[in-house]
């Protein structure tokens, strides 16, 4: 956690903490390498962008001291604008230049757009930051200013007139988003955080609405489509209910069986039509032929049931030990709230192994899953709801400051990312060799294996702590030791993969990983995989 500012006297700000320095180091860094190996015009606009964002930065900071941000963000943190960024810029510079190796100029253009969207998004950010800070801070200005021109010359003249329209819907649902989200749920997120995901709810939005209405027969993988409809399905539900429940009390029985009638409604009236549309099939019916199609999937299935379980007896058990505690205001230990991070290191390297595709599916299924259980905890729906808020106010930690319990969400989307991400048709053919074949582990090492350890010895043996925040050193390299041995563990077990001796490439990566793990407050369990991701693709 990063050191409190001091309050800003005079018109002037306080000076940068180390912590956030640090931490702006480590983006740098990353920035600096992905530049090097990408080196073009785009690669370019992303430093641009990061010396801008890096001067933003101070001035959200500064709003969030003085409490004159628009909306209410989550306060135990700094504003994260650099690193958070970087991420969508950074994915679609390592995306081009892979789909662009393997001569793919779909996705070649397509990581592009991805690109463009993010560095405009981040602008969209700055100038809001910039545009409510008073006095008008002259200098940052300037910079953000030129970055800004540079990089909008050089995308004007690098997209072509479908994509730049493509960008600014992006754009426009992304300001829409925040409006409604960041009203509705008030210190949930900090704005790194906030336009990290708006900015990819917003990106799959619009992707969805593209698909649906070029829709052709046999054009796309189901299993995409499958990922876009459920994702943005269960944001709009959100967003009726939050609306709907503005109105009427939420707790009551009529309002719960009203909630799981509407559900269905939604489910079974928008949802499977829309997905029907896509994939030409039924989806349910599609959906059940995929799950039980081979032995291995039936054995998978059955195994991560198993865990299923074992996850909600660590949750009964932590529930049982505190209601036989003195204390009311028990809490789960860090070493009980990583129980889930084995669990669910123990659920993805079998799928990782046998059935990538299955593992993408099932996690697009647990997200719903995960979701519709918060929106049954925030509602109080009966007969649930007031069960799961005793249940998971358990292991609340200071990131869970809003109304919304967000970190085994976290957690699910920082493990699942890695198979979302990364376009299959990009993938095939044997092109992931050296680093890129640790590209579906990437959530498996930077969380649930690095954070596990950094924590778990950070706060059981850690006595030397990095300068300006909790974290310590013997945490970090007990985190990187593990992450090497868990590549030596990999290398074992899965014949496809095949370093190539990229070694010294993939050490620097899980240390650089490793060191913004001590030094960011943002989410870890999202960030961190998200930039390992970005430098193994590299």
């Amino acid at each position: 956690m990063t050191r409190e500012y001091a309050p800003p006297a005079s018109g002037t700000g306080a000076p940068l903490s180390g912590s956030v320095l640090a931490e702006a180091a480590v983006v740098f860094a990353v920035v600096l390498s992905i530049h090097a190996a990408v080196w073009d015009r785009y690669s370019w606009c992303a430093v641009a962008l990061a010396v801008q964002a890096f001067y933003v930065q101070y001035k959200w900071d500064r709003l969030l001291q003085q409490g004159s941000a628009v909306f209410q963000f989550r306060m135990s943190a700094n504003s994260g604008l650099l690193p958070a960024s970087m991420v969508l810029p950074l994915l679609g510079l390592v995306m081009k230049e892979r789909c662009q190796s393997v001569g793919n100029t779909y996705f070649e253009r397509f990581g592009i757009v991805v690109a463009a969207t993010g560095m405009a998004v981040a602008l969209f950010s700055s100038v809001l930051a910039l545009g409510i800070t008073r006095p008008v801070p002259t200098n940052t200005c300037v910079i953000s200013g030129l970055a800004g021109g540079v990089i909008i010359y050089i995308m004007k003249h690098s997209l072509s007139v479908g994509e730049v329209i493509e960008v600014l819907e992006v754009l426009l649902i992304f300001v829409y988003l925040n409006m409604i989200l960041l009203y509705l749920l008030p210190r949930c997120f900090t704005p790194g955080e906030a336009l990290l995901v708006l900015g990819g709810i917003s990106f799959m939005l619009n992707q969805l609405i593209k698909r649906s209405l070029t829709v052709v027969e046999s054009q796309g993988d189901p299993v995409d489509f499958f990922l876009l409809v459920v994702v943005v399905g269960m944001v709009l539900m959100g967003i009726f209910f939050s609306t709907l429940f503005v109105f009427m009390d939420s707790g009551t029985w009529a309002s719960s069986v009203f909630f799981h009638l509407m559900t269905c409604v939604l489910g079974l009236g928008v949802v499977l039509p829309w997905l029907h549309r896509l994939i030409r099939k039924n989806p349910l019916l599609w959906l059940l032929q995929f799950l039980f199609q081979t032995e291995t999937r039936i054995y998978l299935l059955v195994y991560w049931s198993l865990l299923a379980t074992l996850a909600c007896l660590v949750v009964f058990y932590q529930n049982a030990k505190r209601s036989s505690s003195e204390s009311k205001k028990h809490q789960a230990p860090t070493i009980a709230r990583k129980y889930f991070h084995f669990i669910v290191v123990a659920t993805y390297i079998p799928g990782i192994l046998f059935d990538r595709t299955l593992l993408y599916v099932a996690a697009t299924i647990c997200l719903a899953v995960f979701i519709f259980l918060e929106y049954v905890r925030y509602f109080r729906i009966k007969p649930l709801g007031h069960t799961l808020r005793s249940l998971l106010s358990l292991f609340l930690d200071e990131r869970d400051s809003g109304p919304l319990i967000l970190t085994h969400i976290y957690l699910l989307l920082g493990m699942s990312l890695p198979i979302w991400l990364v376009p299959r048709p990009c993938t095939q053919k044997g092109s992931l060799g050296g680093a890129r074949a640790l590209v579906p582990y990437a959530g498996v090492l930077a969380v649930g294996v690095g954070d596990t350890a950094a924590s778990i010895f950070g706060s059981t043996m850690g006595e030397i702590h990095w300068p300006g925040t909790k974290k310590t050193f013997e945490g970090t390299v007990t985190s990187i030791f593990a992450q090497i041995i868990s590549v030596a563990l990999i290398l074992i077990f899965d014949s496809g993969v095949d370093l190539n001796y990229s070694y010294a490439w993939i050490l620097g990566s899980i240390s650089i990983v490793s060191l913004l793990e001590a030094y960011t407050t943002q989410i870890d369990n999202l960030l961190l995989p998200l930039y390992l991701l970005i430098l193994l693709m590299a």
